[in-house]
């Protein structure tokens, strides 16, 4: 009878599931930006989804990401309770400012969703149109200021292949490079450059309250919900979208790299994440395991291209 009652008890055990890993997200940028908006929300969907008990987020800002990734690979090698928020923007940071850490040193596990770019101008400027903005750049290329992200970020490779399309030496762009969201939108509304780029989300508010004007998007359709041409319609033949991704930390084994790529999938698919999407108006784009890791290396390869094309990479 005991060693029934003792098998009973080890048979219980075994088949209790797993404890929830407590995670720990990077957003390797200041707060208010898109990769802390975007670790803040999968903070809270895992943590409303039951996929983790306890998620705490932290802001490791500069260099496009490379200051947080260079931070994450040495410091979290073989923690399965890590992540770092990163994209294209990274991809290109890694590029410009000769990172010796790379998407190479960590394990990224998935994309996860993808914006387009607007640009825009405080409500009051003089510039009403993206025809505007061309002239303007077409007579002056370093009298038009742009304010986005991190030098090298989709923001930057933005602003040169409008210049590019519209027939201005894309190395003659005036980029102004900030390190976060925040920083970039005051400066943008102080009217300390003259024109912005940046996710739609990041400026959402601002234009709905009118004291910013979409000029152009970058999608290759015009978006719902959106007032404004595409960059294609207003004459600029740019398309371009900014994607994020989650990586976990370099040295998980097999097992571990399967489980948090599974915690993922389940935030990915889960309501509170589906419906946070539509909130932000940002697209679901997630892909992962070995297509993600393709894509990955196409991308990275795509950008490398430009960057050279626009000046910004020897």
């Amino acid at each position: 009878m005991k060693h029934f009652i003792l098998a009973s008890i080890l048979a219980g055990a075994i088949a209790l599931p797993a404890a929830a890993a407590d995670y720990t997200i990077m957003a390797p940028a200041a707060p208010g930006g898109g990769w802390d908006q975007t670790a803040r929300t999968m903070q809270t969907a895992m943590q409303q989804e039951k996929i983790s008990d306890k998620v705490q987020v932290m802001n490791v800002p500069g260099a496009g990401g490379t200051i947080g990734i260079a931070q994450f690979a040495s410091q979290q090698k073989g923690n399965p309770n890590a992540l770092m928020v990163g994209g294209y923007v990274m991809v290109g940071a890694i590029l410009t400012n000769n990172s010796p850490v790379t998407l190479k040193d960590v394990t990224p596990i998935a994309r996860l969703t993808g914006e387009y770019e607007v640009i825009v101008v405080p409500a009051a400027s003089e510039v009403k149109t993206m025809a505007d903005l061309v002239e303007k750049l077409k007579a002056d290329p370093g009298a038009v200021s742009w304010g986005g992200g991190s030098a090298g970020g989709t923001d930057h490779i933005t602003a040169g292949l409008v210049a590019k399309a519209a027939g201005v030496d894309p190395t003659k762009v005036n980029y102004i490079a900030f390190s976060g969201g925040g920083e970039a939108l005051a400066a943008i509304l102080g009217g300390q450059v003259t024109a912005g780029i940046s996710s739609y989300g990041e400026f959402e508010g601002q234009v709905k309250a009118g004291a910013l004007r979409v000029l152009a998007i970058s999608s290759d359709e015009k978006i719902e919900g959106i007032d404004a041409p595409t960059l294609k319609e207003s004459g600029l033949d740019v398309v371009i979208q900014n994607w994020r991704m989650v990586a976990a930390a370099p040295g998980l084994s097999d097992e571990q790299k399967a489980a948090v790529t599974a915690d993922i999938e389940k935030l990915a698919k889960s309501k509170t994440w589906q419906d946070n999407l539509k909130t932000k108006g940002w697209i679901d784009t997630y892909l992962s395991g070995p297509e993600f890791e393709e894509q990955l290396a196409k991308d990275i390869t795509a950008t490398e291209a430009i960057l050279k094309d626009i000046g910004l990479v020897k």
